[in-house]
């Protein structure tokens, strides 16, 4: 039988195709077993009863929901408890934003010694790796309930994801305008405005902008422990039965309020891209 003989581009081709090698094996033999522990780890019992009855009367609340709630101007009205959640996100999202960008310079390799760096992309870590939930305990146990702890709590926790993403953007810029910039004598701090900047802006946009869909969805979870919005008695009003349609009217004000600012946020970043 005859051999079948490749041509050239179709045996370069084959010869640079990725192979499989022994370290590619070796992870994906691990990330199965890891999937697999997992799996065997989860202690499921069936299903409860009485959480489908609850499941529905949640559900059929919905098409009923407490319209003062919904539609009023009470203290505990949508309208209002929405307004001060969306408040705590956005200026939330100001403060960390503006405490972000210093840092993210700072942390930057292409810009600052590996000893400065080191310092502030490990501070960076320290604050990402607490969840925004116990970030905000610790922050009610210093301030007190309300919205000015949502408000700081939500700095803390911005600080942490945006200068991640600054620090990115800033380590990604065009080094030839830079050298341009160096070549003609400017200082480190002209470098920054009429070389580093101008590149960042849109970056910089776009990320606070998403930070605060984040924020939004993270301040009404605050309101949980009592950082002010609508989380609070969002979650008194689950926790009866008799008052799921007014869970159902603070579940529809936020689920519209996300859905607005999500899609307002989307068509910005569009612009900015």
């Amino acid at each position: 039988m005859n051999e079948v003989t490749m041509s050239p581009q179709v045996q370069e081709a084959y010869d640079n195709y990725p192979k499989l090698s022994n370290i590619k094996i070796a992870a994906m033999v691990l990330i199965s077993m890891m999937l697999l522990w997992s799996i065997l780890g989860l202690d499921f019992k069936g299903l409860n009863a009485k959480g489908f009855e609850v499941a529905g009367n949640l559900i059929n609340s919905f098409f009923k929901p407490n319209t003062y709630i919904l539609f009023g101007n009470s203290a505990i009205s949508v309208q209002v408890l929405m307004l001060e959640t969306i408040a705590i996100a956005f200026l939330g999202t100001i403060i960390g934003a503006l405490i972000a960008i210093p840092i993210a310079f700072l942390a930057a390799r292409n810009l600052m010694p590996k000893v400065v760096t080191l310092f502030f992309q490990g501070s960076i870590t320290g604050i990402r790796v607490f969840p925004v939930f116990v970030i905000g305990v610790a922050v009610i146990r210093v301030t007190g309930a309300g919205p000015f702890a949502g408000v700081i709590t939500m700095g803390i926790t911005s600080v942490g994801m945006m200068t991640k993403l600054y620090v990115e953007a800033v380590e990604g810029i065009n080094k030839n305008v830079l050298d341009a910039l160096d070549a003609t004598g400017c200082s480190t701090f002209e470098k920054i405005r009429f070389g580093i900047i101008p590149q960042l802006t849109a970056q910089f946009l776009s990320t606070a902008i998403y930070r605060f869909e984040i924020n939004l969805k993270n301040a009404a979870v605050l309101g949980l422990v009592g950082a002010g919005g609508i989380g609070g008695v969002l979650l008194a009003a689950l926790n009866t039965t008799r008052r799921l349609p007014d869970a159902s009217a603070y579940l529809i004000g936020l689920a519209v309020a996300v859905l607005f600012v999500e899609l307002a946020s989307n068509y910005i970043r569009g612009k900015l891209a």
